[in-house]
This record gives C-alpha cells, structure tokens and sequence, in this order.
C-alpha cells in the first residue's frame, strides 16, 4: 500500500494539507500553535546539530528526515492558509469579482434564449440547470422528484458534463493530426472550450474542479507523460483545496471526489470479474459499472447528510445518462446556431424531445413506490462504514486474510450498535 502511494507524487501533499485543515478546524488555535512551535523548533535543532558537526552539505542516509522536515512545512502552510481563509471569509461585504460578475451576466443572458423553445417553465429550468448550472429557476418538488429517481448528480454540473463537453470538441477535433503542432492545436482548443464551459456556468466549483482534473489529464497527454488517475484526482484536490480549505466540508466536493476515487477502482475490477466482449453491450455495461461504483462510494456520506438513498438508480441512470449525453452537446449547438441558417429548426426539436424524454423517465421512476430507502447514519456509524469500504478495497488489493477479519470485525461492531439503538427505539 505504501508502494503504490509513493508512485504517486501528490497523494501525500494531499494527506498532510488535509491533516492540516483538520488540525485548524478542531483543534484549539493555542494548542495547535505550540505542537506546530515544538515541531518546527525541533527541526531547526535537528538541522543546526547537523551543521554543526561540519558537513558542508546536508546529506542524510535515511530519506524520513527530509520528509519530516516537508511534511511540518506543509502542515503548517495549510494553517496558514486556513487562518487568511478566515480573514478574507470575514470580509462578508466585499462585492463579487469583475469575473464572477461577468460570468453571471454571460450565464443569465445564455439562460433567457431558452425562452424560445417550446418548453414548460419546469422543462426549462431543468435544461438551464443541467446545461448552464443555473439552479435559480428550479422548484423544490422538480429537485425532489429527481433525488427519488437516483439521477439527482445529473443536474450538478460536474466531471460528467465536463467529460461530456470534451467528447464533443474531441470527436470535431478528431480530424486534425496528432503529432506535431497538431496535437498542440487540439490540446489549445480543448482545454480553452473546457474552461469556457466552466466560465458560462458561472464558474460553478463542481465545474472548477472537474475542469481541472481534465485539464490536468489532458496537460500529461499532450506532454507524453503517464497519466495516472489517482495522482490526477490527488492533484486536482490539493490545488482546490490550496485554493479554499474549506472546500474540504462542502458536501459536493466530499460526494464528487469520492464518487471518482471509487470508480477509478472498482469499475476496473467489475469489467475483470464479468467480461462483456460484445460492442454493443460493452458501452451499456460500463455505464452500469460507473454507476454502481459511484454508488457505492457516495451511499454513506448520502444517507448521512440527506436520510436516503434511491433503489432504483440502475434503472434510471441508463437513460437518463444518455439521454444527457446527447442533450447537452445538441443544447449548446442550438444556443450557437444563428436562427436563419438552414435546420435550427430540426436542432430545436432535437432539444424539445430529449428534455421531455428525460422529465417523463424521471416522472416514471420517481413515483414507483419503494424508490427510495430513508434512515440517517451518525457519524460514527458514517464513518466506520468507509473504514469497512476502505478495508475491503486494500483486501482487494493484497488479498491478505488479516485485511478482511478486520473489515469485518468493523461490520460487526457497526451493526451491533444498530441493533441495540433499534432495541432501545423499540422499548420506548
């Protein structure tokens, strides 16, 4: 385990900058400033001993001392960085950037040319805020009956609407040479849509952070470097985080890195354990996959912060993705293509029944009886149902028995605290 996180150069980076935040959050700031003073003093003792006993150059033979040395560094910038969060946060007056500003401008005005389709205000406010991330216009009962359908993330604009976007332009693109001054092109013109994407839906963190992952990504292709998924999600997490700690407590950015760190792994595994071989039904299965991993890795965070979690998301999700797929790339054609040229009118009725097709699938499933399970977790119970998850994927990994008799050792002990609070609700 500790092999495959020294591979990956931003994993630890990410460990000691969130042990940082978590330190500042919850710790007293006088005990945190003394452990992180004995600490650093520690360290400059350690490095004046060693100079003084005259070496010119500070050479080690164990390598742990210059991690130590990095590891007090970082812990300690990210309580600097979480104290100036503090100070800027408390400015709550201070007006919104000249970028926010014209972001939400460009966001709206896009927004209001939905008004041309034939749609309801429902259907409208659906494509707005599947498209553009503009959630303003949505009611409560249209944002209900797509949690008890399961498809709830589809209206978040995040790494699906980004890959989305980048499928599209990478299909257009396809044609240009990628060798060269090529494959610069294309890499200008992906990453400079993708981030054009994010900038119309109002800069939306969802859509920062999955814009980054890609641009990431993509960054190591066009470089010829190996692109590893999990260093990729580290980094993109570290630089969010650097950016605002307290991203690390937003309930999207815990759902949508997890949800990626647990399809970066399972789905892998799930297409070794069945091989589909035909083309026609590799596709479908990969989606069941993504979303059965996502799933799994978001099940417990959603029954802790909501109280339920959708049974009927394998129904839904298959169609309701696909028909995401084809909606948004033919939403933004239609928003680009000047009214008086020739098929604007076919592109519109393209738009007009995928958006009624996905409201009536989400009408179908929302409303079977059943489609949801409600309970909520405590945090204790949250948070040992991931140590379970956790566990188990290291026992996937090694295949060491002890790995297992601990995960389920840690089941058992989660569900006899179940059971006794059952008891005790009963008695009363």
């Amino acid at each position: 385990m500790i092999e495959e996180i020294q591979k990956r150069p931003f994993v630890r980076p990410l460990f000691l900058w969130i042990t940082g935040i978590l330190c500042y959050a919850f710790l007293p700031i006088s005990l945190l400033l003394y452990v992180l003073g004995v600490l650093s003093a520690l360290v400059f003792l350690f490095l004046g001993f060693s100079w003084g006993r005259g070496h010119a150059e500070l050479q080690y033979d164990s390598r742990w001392i210059w991690g130590a040395i990095v590891s007090v560094l970082i812990v300690c910038l990210a309580v600097e960085v979480c104290w100036y969060s503090d100070r800027r946060i408390a400015f709550v007056n201070e007006p919104a950037s000249s970028l926010d500003l014209l972001a939400s401008e460009v966001q709206y005005s896009l927004v209001n040319t939905f008004d041309r389709l034939r749609l309801s205000d429902e259907e409208k406010s659906i494509l707005a805020t599947l498209t553009l991330g503009y959630k303003k216009a949505m009611s409560r009962d249209t944002k209900r009956r797509f949690s008890l359908a399961g498809v709830s993330h589809i209206l978040a604009v995040s790494g699906f609407h980004v890959a989305v976007i980048c499928g599209f332009l990478s299909f257009f693109c396809s044609f240009m040479p990628r060798w060269g001054i090529g494959r610069w092109i294309r890499y200008i013109i992906l990453v400079g849509s993708l981030w054009g994407f994010v900038f119309i839906t109002g800069l939306a963190p969802s859509a920062v952070r999955a814009a980054l992952m890609l641009s990431l990504y993509l960054t190591g292709r066009v470089l010829r470097r190996f692109t590893d998924g999990y260093n990729t999600l580290a980094a993109a997490a570290f630089c969010m985080l650097a950016y605002n700690p307290y991203y690390l407590f937003d309930v999207g950015f815990q759902l949508s890195y997890l949800a990626v760190f647990f399809i970066l792994f399972l789905v892998p595994r799930f297409k070794e354990w069945i091989v589909v071989r035909n083309p026609l039904l590799a596709m479908p299965w990969e989606w069941i996959t993504v979303s059965i991993a996502a799933q799994i890795g978001t099940a417990l965070l959603c029954f802790y912060y909501f109280g339920q979690f959708s049974t009927v998301f394998l129904f839904t999700n298959l169609p309701v993705t696909l028909l995401a797929m084809f909606l948004i790339p033919f939403a933004f054609l239609w928003l680009g293509y000047p009214v008086d040229f020739y098929g604007y009118g076919w592109i519109q009725k393209i738009v007009e029944g995928l958006v009624h097709s996905m409201v009536r699938v989400v009408d179908v499933f929302s409303a079977l009886p059943y489609a949801t399970i409600t309970g909520r977790f405590s945090f204790f119970e949250m948070l040992g149902g991931y140590g379970f998850l956790v566990l188990c994927l290291i026992y996937m990994k090694i295949r060491e028995p002890k790995v297992l008799l601990a995960a389920l050792t840690l089941l058992l002990i989660i569900s006899v605290k179940i059971l006794i609070e059952l008891f005790l609700i009963a008695g009363n």
